[in-house]
């Protein structure tokens, strides 16, 4: 197994992933913040799920710190936080990384964004302004 495989596999051990379905579910009632942190062009060309933040990965750990001055507006270390990324790889360590800054509820959705659209989920173009 490579070196990026075993961080991945230990990253992942820590959290309940998502589900497309459960992800869903849950922004339906509000119950998470969902961050997306893919570059730009995947975004314009791909779209975001609706009400989803927009943190650029270079920022996502100062705008995920509960305790930062520099956090997402109302983050909380209770706050339930859903990091996606095009397939569920970046987003699975970014989660990982979040939660060893105290968001206890960090986790991320299988398969990314991809898994999304291919769940034939809501999807906006034209982007949601981004927060980083």
């Amino acid at each position: 197994m490579s070196a990026i495989d075993e961080l991945l596999t230990t990253a992942r051990s820590g959290l309940d992933r998502l589900e497309p379905a459960q992800l869903q579910e849950r922004r339906g009632t509000g119950q998470a913040v969902i961050v997306d942190i893919r570059p730009h062009a995947n975004r314009a060309a791909e779209g975001e799920i609706p009400g989803s933040v927009i943190v650029e990965r270079i920022v996502l750990e100062w705008r995920l710190d509960p305790s930062s001055d520099h956090r997402l507006p109302g983050l909380t270390a209770d706050t339930p936080v859903v990091i996606i990324c095009n397939e569920g790889y970046s987003s699975s360590l970014a989660a990982a990384d979040a939660a060893r800054l105290g968001l206890a509820k960090a986790t991320d959705l299988v398969g990314g964004f991809r898994a999304w659209r291919a769940a034939g989920l809501p999807v906006v173009t034209g982007g949601n302004p981004a927060v980083s």
